[in-house]
């Protein structure tokens, strides 16, 4: 199966009688970015895992026959991957078929039944990262010194919190998507996992009275001396925010990584399970707080911009789970 960043290139081809060179070069441009980058990357190394498997057992990766697909699904089940990888590696080779214009081996019914199978022996329950709830993110900023690296990170974590931001939406913030309210901050999030066209999304985020997200951020634009650009960049050991130095070259922000990385590090300090929090777990946090509190479903939609309600409602559950529980009177 060809790489799926060249595969449009192929696609591109078949027009070649009717484009010319520029114009079949703007028809991959397009197909390229009408999947996430982050989509693109991990169909591009599961298609090759696929073309791989193909290959040492004697099968042709596109078009795929329906019993080298199905047989690949059952192999992965048997080689221990999760349901999610299963399913994210089954999309790709779909993808793949479709910009290629070949059929789509897996609409077949056998390969769907070997899709649940392999799913029904791995189990489908997703992993859950602990939720970084207003309690815990309180003990995370009381543990970031008082350094340009410590306001960085107390802005990061508040505004993370406070927006149920992606790690994707926090560091693809500049300070041009950040306006001025009396009541306090109009973040702008110019594209999203639910956004891939980058139509936008204001989030209100109030000044708050513990946590207080909006000075902390203030207060780390300003010890930066950050006017335009990105707002989360990196800080050097000597404790210097990080520039290209180059006329014309852009100016670093903070990988999605680093997000993970900056919240298990004050997990450790604050003597948490580090392990058990990631990147994720400032969102988790904000929906679980603001279950926990009684708050209406769609107000915590509002906030977190998720489209389906019982992805939501997975949150509220777990937070009232022994709120007014059936069994208080007799257990």
């Amino acid at each position: 199966m060809p790489d799926l960043e060249v595969l449009p290139i192929d696609v591109a081809e078949k027009f070649a009688p009717t484009l010319s060179a520029e114009a079949a070069a703007i028809v991959q441009a397009y197909q390229r970015v009408s999947k996430a980058g982050s989509t693109v990357r991990a169909y591009t190394s599961d298609a090759r895992v696929f073309q791989d498997w193909c290959a040492r057992y004697g099968f042709r990766s596109l078009p795929a026959t329906l019993e080298a697909v199905a047989g690949f699904l059952v192999h992965e089940a048997e080689a221990g991957r999760s349901a999610s990888t299963i399913g994210r590696r089954c999309a790709a080779i779909r993808y793949a078929h479709k910009l290629a214009g070949a059929p789509d081996p897996t609409d077949d019914e056998g390969v769907r039944a070997a899709l649940k199978g392999a799913r029904r022996k791995v189990g489908t329950a997703p992993t859950q990262k602990a939720a970084a709830t207003a309690d815990i993110l309180m003990a995370l900023l009381m543990r970031t010194p008082d350094t340009l690296t410590g306001k960085r990170d107390r802005a990061l974590l508040a505004l993370g919190f406070a927006g149920a931001f992606r790690r994707s939406e926090l560091v693809a913030l500049d300070v041009a998507d950040l306006r001025d309210d009396p009541k306090g901050l109009r973040v702008t999030v110019r594209r999203s996992k639910t956004d891939q066209e980058g139509q936008g999304v204001e989030i209100a985020i109030p000044h708050g009275r513990f946590i207080r997200p909006v000075a902390l951020v203030r207060e780390w634009l300003d010890a930066a001396e950050i006017t335009e650009g990105p707002v989360f960049r990196p800080v050097s050991r000597s404790g210097r925010v990080r520039s290209s130095g180059q006329v014309g070259h852009l100016v670093p922000r903070l990988t999605t990584q680093a997000v993970a990385d900056i919240i298990k590090r004050y997990c450790v300090a604050a003597g948490l399970d580090a392990p058990a929090f990631g990147a994720h777990s400032l969102r988790s946090g904000y929906i679980t707080s603001a279950a926990e509190r009684g708050v209406d479903l769609a107000r915590i939609m509002d906030q977190s911009r998720h489209r389906d309600p019982r992805t939501v409602l997975g949150y509220v559950r777990r937070a009232n789970a022994f709120k007014e529980h059936s069994g208080d009177g007799f257990l």
